[in-house]
């Protein structure tokens, strides 16, 4: 086959070439700086995310959230606070840390009105808070761990990345922490910034 044959893009349009600079990403920090560039439009490539770019909520979001990223929080899922006829959405950003960042984000539930759950290494804990609500059925909660704690788990991260920072993601924490305001924006995500950066001083 020749070079100008090979595919370009997986089977949910991601560049290829984006995905092998995932390849070299060893540590939180390399999958921060890469993640960050995604929501920056840099990278059409995110492991896990099974599309070329994120949805059309997480826009407002998205520079808050590479921040978030650059500084210790290898983020996983989040969403803004919605208020609407059909259904309601609590802010909430999860993601992958180290147990110095966990402790400084779970104490956010201590000064402030904002819950934190935080997942220990192998923990496969499981719980139901609700996050998003469509008429009066419950549709998102967070609560469970998305460390990778099974073999299966921790294979298909190694699919997405590479077998070191499958195992790495294995070894961290996970966090999720949330605003119980229905519909509120605007707080959470600088309150979590705060308590990156006060983590990270020595």
């Amino acid at each position: 086959m020749k070079p100008e044959e090979f595919p370009a893009h997986d089977q949910y349009g991601r560049l290829l070439e984006d995905r092998g600079v995932w390849r070299q990403a060893t540590t939180l920090e390399g999958a921060g700086e890469l993640t960050a560039r995604w929501l920056e439009g840099g990278s059409s490539y995110q492991p896990g995310h099974f599309a070329p770019a994120f949805d059309a909520e997480t826009g407002p979001l998205a520079a808050a959230l590479a921040e978030l990223n650059r500084n210790g929080f290898f983020t996983r899922e989040s969403q803004p606070g919605i208020l609407a006829d059909a259904g309601a959405q609590r802010e909430y950003v999860t993601g992958f840390c180290s147990a110095a960042t966990a402790a400084e984000l779970l104490a956010l539930s201590t000064r402030t009105e904002l819950v934190t759950v935080a997942h220990a290494p192998g923990e496969a804990s499981s719980a139901a808070i609700p996050v998003t609500i469509a008429g009066t059925e419950v549709t998102t909660v967070l609560g469970s761990s998305e460390n990778p704690v099974e073999e299966e788990q921790i294979r298909d991260w190694a699919e997405e990345t590479n077998d070191a920072l499958a195992l790495l993601l294995a070894d961290s924490w996970y966090v999720e922490i949330l605003d119980p305001v229905w519909g509120r924006n605007g707080v959470l995500l600088p309150a979590v910034l705060q308590a990156l950066k006060k983590a990270a001083q020595p």
